[in-house]
C-alpha cells in the first residue's frame, strides 16, 4: 500500500500555490521601518503651488523630513523637478517623506481620541436631552457584525 503514494518533496507548497494576482504597484514607496519611529507623507504643495501653511503646521506637530541618504531603498525616485523645496530628502510628486517618535504620535492618537469621545458625548447629551417619559427615545451604543447565511 505504501508502494502507490508519492514522495514527500513531489507535494511541496510551491507546486500547490496559486499564481499571484497583478495589482498596481505602490504610487509611493514605503520606507524600511525603524524602531522607535513612524513614517508619514507630507503635503508640501498643491496643484504645483507650494503649500507652507500645511508644511509648517505638520512640522509643528513633530514631524521631521527624513533625509534621502538615510533610506536608500528610495533613493531609486527622487523628485527631479526644479522646485522641489527639500533637496536632500526624499519628496515625490509634492510630498515628503517624515517621520515622528512614535510615542510622539501615540500621545497626539490619544489626545485626538479624547477630542472624538467629548463631542460624540457632547452630541448624544444633546439628543437625549430632548427625550421625554412618555415617548423615550433610544440610543444604542453597540454595534454587532453577522457572518452565516442571512434570511432567505
Amino acid at each position: 500500500m505504501a508502494d502507490n503514494r508519492l514522495a514527500r518533496d513531489m507535494g511541496t507548497r510551491e507546486i500547490a500555490q496559486r499564481p499571484q494576482a497583478w495589482k498596481p504597484p505602490e504610487t509611493l514607496p514605503t520606507p524600511a521601518p525603524q524602531a522607535g519611529w513612524v513614517f508619514r507623507w507630507v503635503r508640501t504643495s498643491l496643484l504645483g503651488q507650494f503649500d507652507p501653511t500645511n508644511t509648517s503646521a505638520k512640522f509643528r506637530e513633530g514631524w521631521e523630513p527624513v533625509k534621502a541618504s538615510d533610506h536608500p531603498e528610495l533613493q531609486h525616485t527622487p523628485d527631479g523637478s526644479l522646485n522641489a523645496r527639500f533637496k536632500d530628502n526624499v519628496e515625490i510628486g509634492g510630498l515628503v517623506l517624515c517621520k515622528a517618535p512614535s510615542e510622539t504620535m501615540l500621545q497626539r492618537d490619544a489626545y485626538y481620541a479624547k477630542q472624538t469621545n467629548a463631542q460624540m458625548e457632547a452630541v448624544d447629551n444633546n439628543y437625549m436631552r430632548q427625550s421625554d417619559a412618555r415617548m423615550p427615545l433610544f440610543s444604542e451604543k453597540r454595534s454587532s457584525t453577522t457572518f452565516g447565511r442571512g434570511t432567505k
